[in-house]
């Protein structure tokens, strides 16, 4: 279910910024902007944009666990696993032996 998920929330990132670049592009041509220039403009749109996406989908599936001791700046990122998974990171990160003091 999960993976269905990510897997239409990364489609729509994607069909998003192609919509918003053919948006730019055609107010761009109002202009007189050469299709290369606008090829190329448009291309970059859907990249940046679908990348940004593609970030924040990744940040809101992941969980962070921390160590839990003042200093120490050890952490774990999860993505896509089950609450005893979780749970055994979550102990690892706040015993961990290489604490920074």
């Amino acid at each position: 279910m999960k993976d269905t998920r990510h897997r239409a929330l990364n489609t729509g990132a994607v069909v998003g910024s192609a919509a918003l670049a053919v948006a730019i592009g055609v107010r761009l041509s109002g202009y007189g902007v050469p299709v290369a220039l606008l090829l190329a403009c448009c291309l970059s749109c859907v990249a940046t944009i679908s990348s940004l996406l593609f970030r924040v989908i990744g940040a809101w599936s992941t969980t962070t666990h921390r160590c839990t001791r003042a200093g120490c700046d050890f952490r774990v990122s999860l993505t896509r696993t089950d609450s005893a998974e979780s749970w055994r990171w979550q102990e690892i990160a706040a015993h961990h032996p290489h604490h920074r003091y």
